[in-house]
């Protein structure tokens, strides 16, 4: 057992049927019918072949889209064999979810056998409108008709879905009620990595926040600092271009409406309480970049700039790589400006390679990051790559998660031996 779960290592699953959810939501190509990014896939890959070739039916549950993200809502059927590929054996895709086609298929499996069940959200009570409007509790969810029509068909749970892991809908915490349930391997790894940050870093821990994704890094920074997981946070993107305004220094007309437009603008008075109390602790770019037809850079003490500020300077590129340079720890989430294009990318540029080549542990998460990565061909030179995002997030930022507490749950159950024999 690790970190009050249980991994597959306390389970036999040999001649079982194990329902094992996973997350490989991924960019779908619509018109064409095929999968943009094949990055999550590869990550559950491991925990699939794992419980194939242990001799267990392993029956997929997945979420693809939802109505929050309409544009990816598709079927996993694409999903299925790219699968195939990854874990060298068939994954069979079936056009169902809990129906009678999914329970009849499950049936006729033999050991070894893997089914991919169609897209989860297609049920309505797996949407983020009926969890977040309704609010089950995880026995209640153990009572809806998803868990109800597939539970008495397996013997296992297993979750492998961290990138959901602060989702409370009945694919991911319903089972746990009704069946012994442990992590799958990328979960434990993420768990693993992830924890390695924020229980017990080596000294001194730098948490990188930029990007985009405002949200995120302000959900991070807050509990980080007071709970002292990061010794310093080190801010670029448009994360730092808050931080610069709630400082006082004038960004400029064309930033602080680019802020307004996205609704962003509000997360100022939170930065400003964030400098009043860790001020000595959170890092800000001393020079910034914007493009004039080329790239021109500005003091932040002769700011406004006359354009749209879209990357640090190279002083604080080499500031931050020099303070990087000294870390034990690394976690870092979010691009220093914007690295798609020539004259933006210098400072995620510096600050990427800084941390690839670092002694320190080193964790880096969310889509961007990973982009980047893979731009200046740093892919393997991490200690660990998160695709988790909002699970990852959530995480870092001390929450306790639904899908843990099922787990943990489930691991208490199964020690006191209170789960059942198999309903058939």
């Amino acid at each position: 057992m690790k970190h009050g779960m249980m991994t597959l290592d306390e389970l036999e699953v040999r001649g079982r049927t194990v329902f094992c959810r996973v997350d490989i939501n991924s960019p779908v190509d619509r018109k064409a019918g095929r999968l943009r990014d094949t990055t999550r896939l590869a990550g559950s890959a491991p925990t699939v072949k794992e419980l194939s070739s242990q001799g267990a039916r392993v029956v997929l549950l997945a979420h693809q889209g939802g109505d929050l993200e309409y544009h990816n809502y598709y079927s996993t059927s694409p999903h299925a064999e790219v699968l195939s590929d990854l874990i060298g054996r068939s994954v069979r895709f079936v056009e169902d979810v809990c129906g009678p086609a999914a329970r009849q298929a499950i049936g006729q499996m033999a050991g070894g056998d893997v089914v991919l069940l169609d897209n989860v959200r297609f049920m309505t009570e797996e949407t983020t409108m009926f969890e977040t409007k309704l609010r089950l509790s995880p026995e209640e969810q153990a009572d809806t008709v998803v868990v109800r029509k597939l539970a008495p068909l397996g013997d296992v749970y297993v979750c492998d879905a961290f990138a959901a892991v602060h989702r409370s809908q009945p694919t991911l915490v319903g089972f746990e009620e009704l069946l012994p349930s442990a992590m799958g391997r990328l979960f434990e790894q993420e768990v693993d990595a992830l924890s390695r940050v924020t229980n017990d870093p080596v000294r001194p821990c730098i948490f990188v926040l930029g990007g985009a994704k405002v949200e995120d890094a302000f959900e991070m920074m807050g509990p980080v600092l007071s709970n002292g997981s990061a010794d310093h946070v080190l801010t670029g993107g448009l994360v730092a271009n808050i931080m610069l305004a709630a400082s006082g220094f004038d960004i400029g007309d064309r930033s602080r409406r680019f802020l307004g437009q996205r609704g962003l603008d509000r997360f100022i008075d939170d930065a400003r309480g964030l400098v009043a109390r860790y001020g000595d602790r959170i890092r800000m770019p001393s020079d910034v970049a914007y493009v004039d037809a080329q790239r021109r850079e500005v003091l932040v003490t002769s700011l406004p700039a006359e354009g749209l500020i879209v990357d640090i300077g190279r002083e604080t590129a080499e500031r931050y790589a020099k303070i990087v340079s000294s870390a034990g720890t690394v976690f870092a989430n979010g691009p220093m400006g914007v690295f798609e294009q020539d004259e933006s990318e210098h400072g995620t540029e510096i600050v990427w390679t800084t941390i690839a080549e670092s002694p320190a542990y080193t964790v880096i998460g969310g889509g961007d990051s990973i982009a980047a990565v893979n731009k200046y061909g740093l892919a393997g030179k991490f200690g660990y790559v998160s695709t988790a995002g909002g699970g990852m997030v959530r995480f870092i930022s001390g929450e306790e998660l639904p899908v843990i507490r099922a787990l943990k749950k489930a691991a208490l159950k199964y020690t006191r031996g209170e789960y059942g024999a198999r309903q058939n």
